[in-house]
């Protein structure tokens, strides 16, 4: 019985291992925001001076660093990607913001949402539908999510924004959510 309860034990552990160092899920391709493009995230957000935001999946830091500079906002990226993280962690230092701007290396799912005031998302459709779910959890009544291109199912915009041609050849729909 002890024989068993041992290699059950073993077995458990082993797997809680596995679970713990299982790789990041890649929730997007790394494709920027143009500049015009996160301002207008940022405003129809209408993110303040001292809120608490979060970008998720943060790429080379662009709406982290002008939430931080242009709207004085208390701004987080989250990015996995470690050349990525590098390079806008850099350039916050670079610009002098490391006391309101900063970048986390890790995984969105893995993180705490529950003080933001704002979200910015530029995720796949398939990546919204897996983190809706814990930021329903986390959350606060009245925090503002603004999501580009991609809408979050089963939630509905407050206010949707289409941005027309910014020169790359595209426009783009940003959707408000209020939950």
């Amino acid at each position: 019985m002890t024989l068993r309860f041992s290699l059950a034990a073993l077995l458990c552990a082993a797997f809680a291992c596995a679970q713990e160092n299982k790789p990041v899920e890649k929730l997007a391709p790394y494709y920027p925001t143009p500049e015009t493009v996160v301002e207008r995230m940022l405003k129809l957000g209408g993110l303040k001076p001292g809120e608490k935001m979060f970008d998720l999946g943060s790429g080379d830091g662009r709406i982290v660093i002008m939430a931080a500079d242009k709207f004085k906002a208390d701004a987080t990226g989250v990015e996995f990607d470690a050349d990525l993280y590098k390079e806008s962690t850099a350039r916050i230092r670079a610009l002098g913001l490391e006391k309101r701007a900063r970048i986390i290396h890790g995984d969105i799912a893995k993180q705490d949402f529950s003080q933001a005031a704002l979200l910015t998302v530029y995720l796949l459709p398939s990546s919204n539908d897996k983190i809706r779910p814990m930021l329903e959890k986390q959350l606060k009544k009245g925090t503002r999510v603004v999501a580009h291109d991609f809408l979050f199912q089963g939630w509905t915009p407050v206010k949707e924004e289409h941005v027309e041609d910014d020169g790359e050849g595209r426009s783009h729909t940003l959707y408000l959510y209020i939950r």
